[in-house]
């Protein structure tokens, strides 16, 4: 019961590594608020976890994510743990790369991450925990991915800068890194057939020394520990999920 009597919002809950998160926070005794783009998704992730409050909000539409706070805090609420975990894949080779595709990619999953947490610096305060969802695809060259992974590394660089700006203040900030990961995002890629992610899907197996996709609850585990007070004295941290991917390689 890590999270007893603790307020906790999930930005991109309601499926894989945010949907694992929203189910733990709860059952270790969390009020868990959580965000989604899809309304189904999201009824179906309540039903999942009873007691959580789920929100269609975008977290790319500034006034949507506004007006969400806004209401948290005149009901009176703080955050204890904000978890933001939306994010979308996209691969291209360089010479298929349009402008369009790159700027969508990192108004979701860098310039839209930054802009949530200081929306939320109203809701925080001495001894809450940020953790956000990186990749380890940003420290790979893995051909295709220039647009995530540039965006991710973008977010690992500013989550250590935000990280120290907010230490005075009592505000840990860190970064869970997935590695090849079994969840629906590896299928909502824009752009990439069914065909083309079950190839990639293997390729990535064979990328990981355990030989095998990790599971979403396995990041969760994560998630937590670095949100909870058992990393009271963590800030600033990459912490990978990934069978061994970045270091064993």
């Amino acid at each position: 019961m890590r999270f007893e009597s603790k307020n906790v919002l999930v930005l991109g809950g309601n499926s894989g590594i945010g949907l694992a998160s929203v189910k733990g926070f709860a059952a270790e005794g969390a009020d868990v608020q959580f965000t989604g783009r899809n309304q189904q998704t999201i009824d179906e992730a309540m039903q999942a976890v009873p007691g959580t409050q789920g929100h269609q909000v975008d977290i790319t539409d500034g006034a949507a994510m506004d007006a969400l706070l806004a209401d948290m805090q005149a009901s009176g609420k703080t955050l204890d743990v904000l978890f933001i975990n939306a994010g979308v894949g996209g691969f291209a080779p360089l010479r298929e790369i349009t402008e369009e595709q790159w700027d969508s990619i990192h108004s979701i999953n860098l310039k839209s991450c930054v802009f949530a947490i200081q929306k939320a610096l109203p809701l925080l305060g001495k001894g809450s925990s940020i953790v956000v969802t990186g990749s380890i695809g940003a420290h790979i060259a893995m051909a295709g991915n220039a647009m995530y992974a540039a965006a991710k590394n973008g977010l690992h660089a500013a989550m250590k800068v935000i990280a120290g700006e907010l230490v005075s203040e009592g505000i840990r900030v860190n970064m869970v890194s997935p590695g090849p990961i079994d969840t629906p995002l590896l299928y909502r890629n824009p752009g990439v057939t069914g065909a083309q992610v079950d190839a990639l899907r293997e390729k990535m197996i064979e990328s990981v020394p355990m030989h095998r996709m990790g599971q979403a609850e396995e990041v969760a585990r994560a998630v937590l520990f670095l949100a909870s007070d058992e990393a009271s004295f963590i800030t600033a941290a990459n912490l990978c999920v990934d069978g061994g991917a970045m270091e064993l390689r």
